[in-house]
């Protein structure tokens, strides 16, 4: 891991709301770094603001203070439609609640962010199925989203996360809706792309063992994020940062 470049900076982000007239302090000076395909995972209590961090660097929220760079350029420089044009090249987004479109089928489905860049129909369709057929869903490509189980719904989110091959993925509890059975496949998957394209990704997440499987992992602790010593990978010498 050593030898790959840091792709995401994020240098003392600050972050708070206002609820009932009481502001609420959630990021307290988050500091870290991500490196080109590794995946750091990031854990801690319910209501932490995980997820906030989770959208700050996807920049769905603008952080109160503090820069969040992709390889080394500031996005909150950004106007709000380089935002979105940058978000749409660069991140992919997976959720806890796989938000897929009922009308439209898991092909349909992971064809639309290629379809938002100004991908043509034909192009997307191909780029979707290939990766449809990557995460297992071969024979189920036409099949309409109610139509799918739980664990097969996730998948199609996870393919339409990854249709552009964004230079990051984040993932906001991505199995946290499923039996134990089925959130390991997801686990498996997720794994087996890293190690097969590259994947990097930061993942949020209360289940431990995944978490113990990534390349490192950190709490949120009042505000701020603090490292969770040695995991197995870390251990092994894989994923570890000089």
């Amino acid at each position: 891991m050593s030898s790959h470049g840091v792709l995401l900076e994020v240098v003392d982000v600050r972050k708070s709301f206002v609820t009932n007239g009481n502001r609420v302090d959630v990021l307290k000076g988050v500091s870290f770094q991500v490196r080109s395909a590794e995946m750091v995972a990031v854990v801690g209590a319910s209501g932490v603001g995980k997820s906030t961090l989770l959208h700050v660097l996807g920049t769905l929220e603008r952080p109160d203070r503090g820069r969040v760079l992709y390889r080394g350029d500031d996005v909150f420089g950004y106007d709000d439609e380089a935002l979105a044009a940058f978000r749409n090249q660069t991140i992919g987004f997976v959720f806890q609640f796989h938000h897929l479109l009922a009308e439209f089928n898991a092909l349909e489905n992971t064809m639309m962010p290629a379809l938002i860049r100004g991908i043509a129909p034909k192009r997307a369709r191909e780029k979707a199925e290939t990766i449809l057929v990557r995460v297992g869903l071969k024979d189920r490509l036409r099949h309409a989203t109610g139509e799918l189980s739980g664990g097969e719904q996730q998948r199609v989110a996870l393919a339409r996360a990854l249709v552009l091959n964004p230079d990051v993925l984040l993932a906001d509890e991505p199995t946290g809706n499923l039996d134990s059975r089925t959130s390991e496949t997801i686990h498996e998957l997720l794994l087996s792309l890293n190690e097969d394209n590259g994947v990097t990704a930061v993942i949020v997440t209360h289940n431990m063992s995944l978490a113990g499987r990534l390349s490192r992992c950190m709490t949120l602790v009042d505000g701020v994020l603090v490292p969770v010593g040695g995991n197995s990978r870390e251990k092994s010498g894989e994923g570890r940062q000089t």
